[in-house]
């Protein structure tokens, strides 16, 4: 069943149109002025570009290449080319990679969420198409739930179908290349003129059985699609001339001509994968998210609408009033949460010596009382006893005797209140309640003394839980760890999944190999080195700063070297995991 193409699909032919005749335009230049350097544009493109350049993935050559430094010149061309060739094919297979993984995620979801997908996460042009078909069905036949679905389901399947034949064929294709440079990796180095033509003429084959690969999907998807195929470029990459292949040596404009050819078929290469890729491309988060996009901005002309109103621009102070309000609220909770705690807590620390000065005098107070009390019962004691009483006698021993000598002379208070003991007796339990009544106010004193700090902190909680959470908040946003470069947890769990993901392929490949698949195979070892290469760029920075980047780097070109044994390819990732950059986080050991 036909399904009208979404809003970001209807803009995919003026895109396409513009970079293939950029592309042809800037051949047409470089056959006019062959002199006129064909990256020309390319550079003054890099300038206002935010992200440099990053590195490829080193190729299968000697580790003694670039020792010695007499064919520099030589070799960097011959580098430079194949690097080029490498770099644009894992570009683009990185390009078919994301929208793939897009897809197959779509795929596996349910039928009620294939059709939601169509209706809601396509854009509002979609919405109305699907939803007109919806009712139309409804009240012709009553099966267009049905009909939807089955439609969503080939419209999700169709892509992964065609994107997925176009990465195998990219996969084939840069696996092809980096075995043959493996070949002739040697005498590539030790004579780099002299393979360069050899090298270069078997590219032009690979290019044209890619042609012949990527035609055939171009041929399905003209035949058969769901898609609106109205612009049909033809893939039709040159091949180095027969006469200069017959040749044993070739000369410098020869060689040239060559490599222009070359870098012909990976513009053409680029124009056409841009071509594909932009019929069978994941929506914009934009177009996905345009309900929650549309609400969001009625809601926020909703809400200016109404600042409008209480703002001075149509004679109201309201909005003035607030903002006032808000401002003496804001500089009233900074002094009661922020100021006055901090200058508690600094006068606490600051203030502790006359605190403690304080402290003594009181104690010092406290002790004279004592010292009274003491020889006031002393005294007493033993007039009541008639005897010396030593010294060093206890206070309660002594009180016990007071007690005593107060209940007999309770007897005959009259009598005794004018010739006894009685009074004296009431005078030194007085001085008792006023030595009881200062230990009880040092110690309450010297317990809220502690308990300052305390306070001040207490009221300080409020600013500092909010001001953890703003914290956090900017500390989520800088460090964006949601990919495999970053610092965190998720980025090494990104990390390890590339190396795993990297285990998986190369068993694979293995597999096709034992099996006599060599396509498969060689699909299967082109993933594995693109894998490769996403790893090498997300543990490059990791691997510097810890100091493991040379051992790393070492273990990554082995596991891409095609002549390495599978077994021993496994025995590297089994240590691999063992670099700090691939560790687990430290909060989940």
């Amino acid at each position: 069943m036909a399904v009208p193409p979404s809003e970001t699909e209807s803009t995919g032919n003026g895109t396409f149109l513009s970079q293939f005749y950029s592309h042809y335009l800037r051949n047409r230049i470089h056959a006019l002025y062959p002199y006129f350097p064909r990256n020309f544009f390319s550079n003054f493109a890099i300038r206002f570009r935010s992200t440099p350049r990053r590195e490829c993935l080193p190729l299968p050559l000697p580790s003694s290449s670039f020792d010695s430094p007499v064919l520099v010149t030589k070799r960097s061309r011959v580098h430079g080319i194949v690097e080029g060739i490498l770099e644009r094919v894992l570009m683009n297979l990185h390009s078919v990679q994301k929208n793939l993984q897009f897809w197959q995620f779509r795929a596996k979801r349910s039928d009620s969420e294939k059709a939601r997908f169509m209706i809601f996460e396509r854009g509002p042009r979609a919405f109305i198409d699907e939803t007109a078909k919806l009712l139309r069905g409804l009240t012709a036949q009553g099966s267009s739930s049905r009909s939807l679905c089955q439609s969503a389901s080939d419209f999700i399947d169709e892509r992964v179908v065609l994107l997925s034949s176009l990465r195998c064929s990219l996969a084939t294709f840069l696996a092809q290349v980096y075995m043959e440079v493996g070949k002739i990796g040697e005498d590539l180095v030790a004579n780099p003129e002299k393979e360069l033509p050899s090298l270069l003429v078997t590219i032009s084959d690979l290019f044209s059985t890619l042609e012949a690969s990527i035609g055939h999907l171009h041929a399905v998807r003209e035949s058969d699609s769901s898609v609106d195929g109205t612009y049909s470029i033809p893939l039709l990459f040159e091949k180095v001339p027969e006469i200069i292949q017959e040749e044993s040596q070739w000369t410098d404009c020869e060689i040239r001509n060559a490599i222009n050819s070359i870098y012909q078929n990976l513009d053409k290469l680029d124009a056409y994968i841009s071509l594909l890729v932009i019929k069978h491309r994941k929506p914009r988060k934009m177009t996905q998210y345009w309900i929650r996009y549309t609400f969001g901005a009625v809601g926020l002309s909703v809400c200016s609408i109404w600042l409008l109103r209480h703002s001075r621009l149509v004679g109201s102070s309201d909005l003035d009033n607030w903002i006032l309000e808000a401002k003496n609220s804001t500089i009233s909770f900074f002094k009661n949460h922020v100021e006055q705690p901090i200058l508690s807590i600094r006068d606490e620390l600051f203030e502790t010596f006359r605190k403690r000065h304080q402290g003594i005098m009181e104690l010092e107070e406290v002790q004279l009382t004592s010292n009274s009390l003491h020889r006031m019962l002393l005294a007493f004691s033993e007039q009541a006893k008639g005897k010396n009483i030593p010294a060093n006698a206890s206070d309660q021993e002594m009180l016990e005797i007071v007690m005593d000598r107060y209940e007999k002379e309770l007897m005959h208070p009259i009598q005794n209140l004018l010739n006894g003991e009685l009074v004296r007796a009431i005078l030194i339990q007085v001085q008792k309640l006023k030595l009881d009544t200062e230990t009880a106010m040092l110690e309450l004193n010297q317990i809220l003394r502690a308990n300052e700090i305390n306070f001040a902190v207490l009221t300080a909680l409020p600013a500092f839980f909010l001001s953890l959470l703003l914290i956090m908040v900017v500390r989520a946003w800088f460090k964006q760890d949601t990919k495999a470069e970053g610092r965190g947890r998720l980025a090494r769990i990104q990390r390890r999944l590339l190396v795993a993901e990297v285990k998986k392929r190369i068993v694979l490949y293995q597999h096709y190999v034992d099996q006599g698949l060599e396509r498969d195979a060689q699909c299967m070892f082109g993933l594995a080195l693109y894998s490769l290469n996403r790893l090498y760029h997300s543990v490059k920075w990791h691997a510097e700063a810890s100091g493991e980047w040379e051992s790393l780097r070492e273990d990554i070109v082995d596991l891409a070297a095609p002549g390495l044994q599978t077994s021993d390819k496994l025995s590297v990732i089994s240590h691999m995991v063992t670099y700090d950059c691939l560790l687990p986080s430290q909060s989940r050991r």
